[in-house]
């Protein structure tokens, strides 16, 4: 339906002399606004320099094919409104029974390739919920490009390198002294949680008391600290697959101080002299480039900044020729991205070529109450915990039921109820429902295997009008949700569509004697079944048959 509108409006902007802007299309809230309407008069009124309502009625005047249209009406400062026949619903509804997924989706990216890099938790700790919202969001993302014709790459940045697994070994060299009656007091920023003593049990199965009495130290310190992280970095990738949650890449930021990628990408901006000496250390001019201060890249004791690696990282992502980059990375990281667009920058390359999600933290409640404390992490819930309690479509569905850079509240008493309260629960057995539905009409001998000769018109009742329209915007969220990097708009797209068949579900009986409106009825259950399952594939989630 969208598609239709668009072309039509650019066919009468062009006939009006005009070239054609990008065309933005939206669903009004209130349907006495009509189906679709379109600020282009306003977009155009600064180029033209004429009032946006002038401009609109140039652009209604020009507007040739109106048959398709029940009325077409300006409002406002200069919005075009269009009321849709409910005979072109009728085709459009035809179309997409017919068309399916090429119905659904349009080809946005044309192969462009993109590398989206999420999770990257330190190997220091189980994954809390954030990291959890942080790898829903980043695989209903890719997963939305991939629909939408772009070649995606998943990755994990590891933090392998630096103080932080160096503290998480000390920590378990700590707890394993301890198991044999040594008191070895944890480091004061030490890791604290079971997780710790559950490592430090494994070291004694295999190597029993061998690094008794050692100093934390050379070999000892390389053996707790590789121990540790790989232990740690294991059971992430099991939490992360019984998730769903798959990567094709995992990159290492050990591995780009030993290939040389570190010292390879100061060498590339001391060139570009990007670097300078002061004091002793080695500085990035990151001012140049947008951010509000320069940024150290190695101390004067020879040790290098977290930065240096990050450096390192992004340029070996531009170099593997990917046409966007996109970062997931947590809230706290927000002052992060200037300096890391800067590095962007310094290798001549638009700032936008970085495209930089936040991802806000989770509350967890517990029938409005907040859930604090865990045995397992010591201090936080862990992603593990809430997927054994409520599953993993459930917790996916909830992370992305509002905007990453929102603010969540997760409720697992509400995520285990079976209600309309639960929206998870609520989407998914609307396509239970219809699979029932299929099924009954199989037992009266119905065939609804095929759409031709079936009279769509039958569908006359306000709430299958209601529905249809919502099945025809589904294209428009789509492309929406891909523009915008926003893939949480296709849950809010599908918690409406449900809202609208469950009522109609409830209202109204599908299988009837008469089996003409029989049949029209079981084509609008099964459009409406194909974009469930669509949405809930690109969301990650499962379209299950039976609830």
């Amino acid at each position: 339906m969208g598609r239709d509108v668009r072309q039509i409006l650019e066919e009468a902007i062009r006939s009006i002399g005009i070239t054609p802007p990008e065309i933005e299309l939206e669903i009004p809230r209130d349907e006495q606004f009509g189906d679709i309407a379109t600020p282009v008069a306003m977009t155009l009124s600064k180029t033209l320099r004429k009032p946006p309502i002038k401009i609109a009625e140039d652009i209604v005047k020009a507007i040739r094919e109106k048959d398709i249209f029940e009325s077409i009406e300006i409002a406002g400062p200069g919005f075009i409104n269009f009321t849709l026949t409910t005979t072109h619903l009728y085709t459009e509804l035809k179309g997409l029974l017919l068309e399916r997924e090429r119905f659904l989706r349009k080809d946005i990216g044309k192969g462009r390739r993109i590398l989206i890099e999420f999770v990257s938790a330190n190997p220091t700790g189980p994954l809390h919920l954030g990291h959890g919202r942080g790898a829903a969001v980043g695989a209903a993302l890719s997963n939305l490009l991939m629909a939408a014709g772009y070649q995606i790459e998943r990755e994990y940045y590891i933090n392998d390198a630096g103080r932080q697994v160096r503290i998480l070994g000390l920590s378990v060299f700590a707890r394993y002294h301890q198991l044999f009656g040594v008191d070895i007091p944890l480091p004061e920023d030490g890791y604290k949680g079971d997780y710790i003593e559950s490592i430090a049990r494994q070291v004694i199965d295999l190597h029993g008391d061998t690094y008794m009495g050692n100093d934390f130290i050379d070999d000892t310190e390389v053996f707790f600290t590789d121990v540790s992280f790989k232990a740690m970095l294991r059971e992430i990738g099991r939490d992360l697959r019984d998730f769903g949650i798959l990567f094709d890449t995992w990159q290492s930021e050990r591995e780009l101080f030993t290939e040389g990628e570190v010292e390879k990408s100061i060498e590339t901006l001391r060139q570009r002299r990007h670097i300078y000496e002061k004091d002793g250390a080695l500085w990035f001019r990151s001012t140049e480039f947008g951010d509000d201060k320069d940024r150290v890249i190695k101390k004067s004791d020879g040790e290098y900044t977290y930065f240096a690696s990050d450096i390192a990282y992004h340029f070996k992502k531009i170099e593997r020729g990917f046409d966007e980059i996109v970062n997931i990375w947590g809230a706290d990281h927000h002052g992060y991205i200037q300096r890391i667009r800067a590095v962007i920058r310094s290798l001549g390359y638009p700032p936008e070529h970085l495209r930089v999600l936040l991802v806000q933290m989770v509350t967890l409640l517990r029938a409005g109450r907040p859930v604090q404390m865990s045995k397992r992490a010591g201090e936080f819930i862990t992603l593990r915990e809430v997927m054994d309690e409520v599953g993993a479509d459930t917790t996916k569905f909830y992370f992305l039921t509002r905007r990453p850079d929102s603010h969540l509240e997760f409720d697992l008493e509400v995520a285990k109820e079976q209600s309309a309260e639960n929206p998870v629960f609520y989407v998914q057995y609307a396509n239970a429902r219809i699979h029932s539905i299929f099924a009954h009409a199989g037992e009266r001998g119905i065939d609804a295997s095929g759409f031709e000769g079936i009279d769509l018109s039958l569908l006359s009742a306000p709430e299958e009008i209601q529905i249809i329209k919502k099945l025809l915007t589904y294209p428009m969220t789509f492309e929406g949700a891909v523009i915008t990097r926003e893939p949480h708009r296709i849950t809010f797209y599908l918690k409406e569509l449900a809202g609208l068949f469950h009522p109609y579900y409830n209202r109204y009986r599908v299988v009837t004697d008469d089996l003409e409106l029989s049949r029209a009825r079981l084509a609008l259950c099964d459009a409406t079944r194909l974009v469930l399952r669509d949405g809930l594939g690109i969301l990650g989630l499962s379209a299950p048959e039976r609830m």
